[in-house]
């Protein structure tokens, strides 16, 4: 599969403009349910909000993430936290459960990322994600895609993810030998934080920018003024067009 410009990211910056990530991550929680004496892996674990959440539910949990910052950021507050690609895992039987909230859509080798989940698994172990679906941020993306020839970005650079049907991403799972328990879409529209459109760009488009180059200030502005419309309400209050997809599936 061909590979994406890589994605970075600045724990820092995730925290002021990005928050809600974990702030909203509840309902995917109580699908996993973490027990005492559970050995969890959290797959794309971020800073480690989280994980610390599954650590406190009694549950030995190993973080992983391909951010060094992020890394830093969890290990930080207590994780057992280690620098790695999920669409590469080496483990093999080791975990009861596998969670992940918001990263799968960044791991474009969607059947490599589940055959390693499948691996790490032990039997009738449960892998609980929720992730972008299909039709997630369908404006942004549109938007972002119509703005990139004017300022010399490529427009596949404003569509870096992986955001599957729930029929689709069942069949991907059930291939890598999990029978699934329930895959559904969740409709999520939401608030952004004050940092607004540009916080949100900033911090999930990083190789967008970067191709705009000294046009970045002009993107940001250009994309506020082509989304306001209807991602920005009378009080200059912006909410991003979020479709979740949430799913349970156990190792047979």
């Amino acid at each position: 599969m061909e590979n994406a410009p890589v994605q970075t990211w600045s724990a820092a910056t995730y925290d002021a403009n990005a928050r809600f990530v974990s702030d909203l991550a509840e309902g995917i929680f109580e699908w996993l349910a973490p027990r005492p004496g559970e050995r969890i892996l959290d797959l794309g674990c971020g800073d480690g909000v989280l994980t610390q959440r599954i650590a406190a539910a009694g549950s030995e949990v190993t973080g992983l993430d391909s951010s060094i910052d992020f890394v830093r950021a969890a290990t930080s507050r207590g994780i057992d936290a280690r620098l790695g690609d999920g669409m590469a895992l080496d483990f093999d039987g080791e975990f009861d459960a596998v969670f992940s909230n918001a990263a799968l859509h960044w791991m474009r080798d969607a059947e490599a990322v589940a055959t390693g989940v499948r691996r790490a698994l032990k039997r009738g172990g449960r892998f609980v994600g929720e992730f972008g679906g299909h039709g997630n941020v369908a404006a942004l993306r549109t938007a972002l895609a119509a703005l990139a020839p004017r300022f010399g970005v490529s427009p596949s650079l404003a569509d870096p993810w992986y955001f599957p049907t729930p029929e689709g991403y069942r069949t991907l799972l059930e291939g890598a030998g999990f029978e699934v328990a329930r895959c559904v879409l969740v409709p999520r529209p939401t608030l952004l934080p004050e940092t607004g459109l540009k916080g949100w760009i900033e911090t999930f488009m990083t190789p967008y920018l970067a191709e705009a180059g000294s046009a970045r200030s002009s993107v940001l502005e250009a994309a506020e003024t082509l989304l306001a419309p209807i991602l920005r309400d009378d009080k200059g209050v912006w909410t991003a067009d979020y479709i979740r997809l949430r799913f349970e599936a156990y190792a047979i």
